[in-house]
C-alpha cells in the first residue's frame, strides 16, 4: 500500500525562508522607490497614464 501525504500549507523552515526573502525584495524595492530611479519612473508613470487618459 503507498502512503499518501497531505502537503498543504508550508513548513516552518519554508515560512521562515519566505518570509526572509519577501523582506529582503521588499527592501530593495523600498530603495528603488525611494530613490532618483524611483522617482523619475513614478513620474513617467505618471505622466503617460495622464497621456493615455488624454488629460496630460
Amino acid at each position: 500500500m503507498k502512503a499518501t501525504r497531505n502537503e498543504q500549507g508550508i513548513t516552518t523552515a519554508e515560512y521562515a525562508v519566505g518570509t526572509a526573502a519577501g523582506a529582503g525584495l521588499a527592501g530593495v524595492l523600498y530603495q528603488l522607490v525611494t530613490g532618483g530611479f524611483g522617482d523619475q519612473l513614478l513620474r513617467m508613470l505618471f505622466d503617460h497614464v495622464l497621456g493615455l487618459l488624454g488629460i496630460g
